[in-house]
């Protein structure tokens, strides 16, 4: 007797997602990303400022929202870009009605509130948007790093230019990057990479440098050691981003990882979410990466002061 042929499983349906800002990075970055998702349905877009939301959503073909919580009830991920401290709070909201996340880094800029978000969302899937950890080059590169033991010790340079007199980013206008300087704002991107590769970080130390650079001292849980150098202030050809590893193995350097733009790294984060929503299993950089990211900062805050 023949085999009957085998019924195809139906595809997925595609989950319902919401955008929580309207900046530069979620008009570069995030919408475009989300729209052109073949398993993600864009179902608006909520701002702070409801004339930058309808602008929004006209260009991704979408609707605007009035208000965060209606958006909230029709989706099923809440997808986040907007300041740290805003977004917590939503997202805090959102976790609580049994939605997914999509964060932004970093999470908060405040241990009690990070908390609350991480402990909000033990129950549904999350994935913080490290640039370089959802990177086609740096990512492969960090699995592969993470996976050798004997790192003696690390550095990690992260120089950028969005204050700089001669810059032309479109970031100097955002109010909480101009309070809180680089050490908030790349510093998150700095230990997305040196935690996988060294360990957890055991002790910190910061330094001041000029304006608002800041210099980290490292050590992990591995033994290792490391340093970090942050600025949103360095001159434009002084900038770039440097990940070094020492040990037993050699040396391992980042390899360039500016091939793509940021629009496929969010795409691979959105496929991150998705597969960890679906199956249940926790991503590397969940929203409990982003609260020890956050604990790991604050404590060097509290150093400089």
């Amino acid at each position: 007797m023949a085999t009957p042929p085998m019924t195809p499983e139906a595809p997925a349906a595609p989950l319902r997602v919401g955008l929580f800002g309207t900046g530069p990075w979620a008009a570069r970055v995030h919408g475009p990303a989300l729209a052109a998702h073949p398993d993600v349905e864009l179902i608006g877009v909520w701002g702070r400022r409801p004339e930058a939301a309808g602008e929004l959503a006209t260009e991704l073909a979408t609707r605007a929202y009035t208000e965060a919580d209606a958006l909230i009830a029709d989706v099923d991920v809440a997808a986040f870009a907007l300041p740290p401290d805003v977004q917590a709070d939503i997202a805090a909201r959102a976790a609580r009605a049994g939605r997914h996340l999509l964060l932004d880094k970093p999470v908060a800029t405040d241990v009690a509130v990070a908390r609350d978000l991480a402990d909000a969302a033990a129950s549904v899937a999350s994935v913080v948007f490290f640039t370089l950890r959802f990177s086609a080059a740096s990512g492969p590169w960090l699995a592969e790093q993470a996976a050798v033991d004997g790192w003696f010790t690390g550095r990690a340079e992260w120089l950028g230019s969005i204050f700089a007199p001669d810059a032309t980013s479109p970031y100097p206008a955002s109010p909480w990057r101009q309070e809180k300087g680089a050490l908030w704002d790349v510093g998150p991107h700095a230990l997305s990479l040196l935690v996988p590769a060294l360990g957890d970080v055991t002790a910190v130390t910061a330094a001041r440098g000029p304006l608002d650079t800041t210099h980290l001292l490292l050590r992990h849980h591995s033994g290792a050691s490391s340093v970090a150098t942050l600025s949103l202030t360095a001159p434009e050809k002084a900038g770039g981003v440097t990940v070094e590893l020492r040990g037993a193995s050699g040396v391992a350097t980042l390899p360039e990882v500016w091939g793509e733009g940021p629009v496929d790294a969010y795409a691979r984060a959105v496929d991150a979410l998705l597969t960890a929503a679906r199956t249940g299993v926790p991503h590397a950089c969940d929203v409990r990466f982003g609260l020890r990211v956050t604990e790991i900062l604050a404590v060097a805050e509290s150093s400089l002061s």
